[in-house]
């Protein structure tokens, strides 16, 4: 069932585990990354970037509600990383159930005016907004960021202003994480200890960008500490990728031309990160907590109790 990211976060941030948001770029990883979420009866957010809603169209997302109303896992479809009130407003006309509006790399006051003001349109009509506090280091191709020795961390006590200010319904908070894959030279400064002081002082869900390529120990840290949103997109498209590579390389190509035979090894190794990522967050047979009305008593999640866990597709 197709649902506003705001019902999905809160049920999450009340029982203490993260929803995964797959950046899934293409209608085969949708269906992968989907077809395992169902087998694990994890919910999750199918976040579209501009830059792949340019690519993939507006025709795609009519597929993707389609499946998502289709199915008793909630499904939120979310515009990740919307970079102006035209682009927001655009992804709501569309039937998106959550927007972000990213003014991060602004100055704050240009921040809270543009992100109230996208708070005060997607109200209105039922659409959940995700906005962003700190900058988010970047290494890939589709986010505009800065270098990782430049991330500015979020500050506690202006994240509860903002929040106030803006009336967002969830926050995208930087503890040193970044977009993409880290070149081989560096290594995160990742302060998950961030998220427990802005958790203390805010009380929407609070969310984690550039999570893939990242120790699974510290995410698992973030999530403890309050983290209930995590975005992942690079893991699962290098997954995919790497594995096409692999068909093409070891098949002929005058004999191996069908998309049927092409991707489903690519779609079976993206499920391969699906799922790891849906455990490592906690996720796993949450759907149940979305059809019943009396509250679970349940061991929150802990750090200290975690083990990683792969799964096979």
């Amino acid at each position: 069932m197709l649902v506003s990211g705001d019902r999905l976060l809160q049920v999450a941030k009340e029982h203490h585990f993260a929803i995964p948001a797959f950046n899934a770029g293409s209608g085969q990883l949708f269906t992968a990354t989907l077809e395992k979420a169902e087998e694990l009866q994890a919910p999750f957010i199918m976040a579209i970037h501009p830059t792949e809603l340019d690519f993939l169209r507006d025709s795609f997302v009519a597929q993707v509600i389609d499946a998502a109303n289709h199915t008793d896992l909630p499904i939120a479809l979310h515009l990740d990383h919307g970079a102006s009130y035209e682009q927001v407003i655009h992804a709501i006309h569309l039937g998106f159930t959550s927007v972000m509006i990213d003014a991060s790399l602004t100055d704050y006051e240009h921040n809270v005016a543009l992100t109230k003001k996208v708070v005060e349109a997607a109200h209105a009509t039922g659409v959940s907004v995700e906005a962003e506090l700190g900058t988010i280091a970047d290494t890939g191709n589709d986010v505009e960021g800065h270098l990782t020795d430049n991330v500015k961390y979020t500050d506690p006590e202006t994240a509860k202003e903002f929040v106030e200010a803006t009336g967002v319904d969830s926050l995208a908070i930087a503890i040193g994480t970044a977009h993409g894959l880290y070149p081989k030279d560096v290594k995160p400064k990742l302060k998950p200890e961030i998220a427990k002081a802005v958790a203390k002082v805010v009380d929407v869900p609070l969310v984690l960008h550039g999570a893939s390529d990242n120790p699974d120990d510290k995410i698992a840290e973030a999530i403890a500490y309050g983290i209930n949103k995590i975005n992942i997109s690079s893991d699962i498209k290098i997954a995919f990728a790497k594995d096409l590579r692999t068909v093409l390389n070891e098949n002929d190509p005058d004999e191996i031309r069908e998309p049927k035979v092409l991707f489903p090894s690519p779609m079976i190794a993206t499920q391969k990160v699906v799922a790891q990522k849906i455990k490592l967050f906690g996720d796993v047979d949450r759907t149940k907590l979305y059809y019943q009305n009396e509250p679970v008593n349940e061991i929150p999640y802990n750090v200290k109790n975690f083990q990683v866990e792969h799964f096979s597709a």
